[in-house]
């Protein structure tokens, strides 16, 4: 079970973002999705979410074309924490942790016993059952960003898409956002997360995949791809790469004088 990419090719305008981009998303794994800004990191995720029509290439969830599934079918097997997002207003976070569920019970139906748990079971796992009751209004942003964690969690869906689900977060909550993830793909789930931080990714994330400039530049384990010379040739930058726990630390080089 995974999405699948193929040859994609996908832009904005008359440029293109992804060039030929071919990736995998297993089900049980964390794949860290890496590379400088404008890489077309979150290019990547609009693909996959139909947001981002194709020019070439195909993508598949578990062997189906992306094109022939339904929306609502696709919004029950893949859920997105976006990289920010405004969250309507007039609305208490238990409420918005269960539009999570919109997928399942569609227009005319009625939340069941089974989707209330799912909310339940979201806000335990994201620590926002403290806020249940405030309006999104009052919430600061990395209270906005673990909301919107809980309700893609309340999706239950196979696959997790996640754009830099670490932005506003303290470390506390970084290191937590990973755990969660963690634990949802011992369940079977599949998550593909796009960091900025390095060492956040090298130690949260089964694979990494490197973007540069719209193709895959190294693919694999962390410690396979985080070497010295294809992180200072993708970022621009000199680094040094020590050794962790049997995890690459990234630790950039800092300019003199």
């Amino acid at each position: 079970m995974s999405v699948v990419a193929r040859a994609v090719r996908a832009g904005y305008g008359d440029g293109d973002v992804l060039r030929g981009v071919d990736l995998e998303l297993r089900s049980g794994e964390v794949l860290g999705v890496i590379g400088p800004n404008g890489a077309g990191k979150s290019s990547l995720v609009r693909v996959f979410t139909r947001l981002l029509p194709l020019r070439e290439g195909h993508v598949e969830v578990d062997g189906v074309p992306l094109a022939r599934i339904a929306r609502r079918s696709l919004a029950r097997q893949v859920a997105v924490v976006p990289q920010s997002a405004e969250l309507p207003s007039g609305f208490r976070v238990e409420e918005l942790v269960a539009m999570g569920r919109a997928p399942h019970i569609g227009l005319l139906g009625a939340p069941t016993a089974a989707d209330a748990e799912a909310v339940e079971a979201a806000l335990r796992e994201t620590d926002t059952e403290r806020l249940r009751r405030r309006a999104a209004s009052e919430l600061s942003g990395g209270e906005r960003q673990r909301v919107l964690l809980a309700r893609a969690l309340a999706q239950r869906p196979r696959y997790l898409l996640l754009d830099e689900p670490t932005n506003h977060l303290d470390l506390r909550y970084q290191l937590e956002v990973l755990a969660f993830l963690r634990r949802e793909v011992a369940r079977g789930v599949g998550a593909m997360v796009v960091l900025h931080d390095l060492n956040l990714a090298a130690g949260g994330c089964d694979r990494l995949a490197v973007l540069d400039r719209g193709r895959v530049a190294a693919l694999g384990a962390p410690s396979d791809v985080l070497t010295a010379p294809l992180v200072s040739k993708v970022y621009g930058a000199e680094v040094e790469i020590h050794t962790l726990d049997a995890r690459p630390l990234v630790v950039p080089r800092l300019p003199r004088g």
